[in-house]
């Protein structure tokens, strides 16, 4: 086991600056482009972090701390995103994003300072037994997925445009 609580917050706190820094300020067509039908762009990636920080993490884990096993956590909509018709500038999601995820944060560490059991389960609707240590470390990489997807997607974009470069390009590869 590598988990350290530090460590994950470290990845946690950094997010928001690390996407505000490599999208903020971009032309439209960077934050707009995908790998096609059914994939996400950029500006719909932070909007599923938005969603997460509102309705995932913290969630879970205080139910977690709640519930323990006795019921499932309430189903995540990982596409719930999608919904909202509400057309925002990229700098304002990350905006967004940036406060939310402060205030996670802070309620991440208040818990862990009043003692929180890294070993205590819950039960995940699809997963069944999972353990705190599990969901946050879940966090951690869940944002590094989308940090990677991210900068894909904007690869991607010049995939033709590198010509017989492709073939050293690890971000390319299919």
């Amino acid at each position: 086991m590598k988990f350290d609580f530090h460590e994950a917050i470290e990845i946690l706190e950094r997010t928001p600056g690390t996407l505000e820094t490599l999208l903020s300020g971009l032309s439209p067509d960077w934050v707009a482009c995908n790998e096609g039908e059914g994939t996400w762009n950029a500006s719909e990636v932070i909007d599923h972090l938005i969603e997460g920080e509102k309705t995932n993490w913290i969630p879970r884990l205080e139910f977690l701390l709640l519930e323990g096993e006795s019921k499932p956590f309430p189903p995540f909509d990982r596409f719930s995103h999608l919904n909202d018709a509400e057309e925002k500038s990229i700098e304002y999601k990350l905006h967004e994003f940036g406060i939310i995820r402060k205030e996670s944060l802070a309620k991440l560490r208040s818990i862990f300072e009043s003692g929180l059991d890294l070993e205590k389960t819950g039960t995940h609707p699809a997963f069944g037994q999972v353990k705190a240590r599990e969901l946050i470390s879940t966090w951690v990489v869940h944002d590094l997925t989308h940090i990677s997807q991210i900068v894909r997607v904007m690869a991607e974009r010049y995939r033709a445009d590198v010509g017989p470069w492709v073939e050293y390009l690890g971000v390319l590869k299919k």
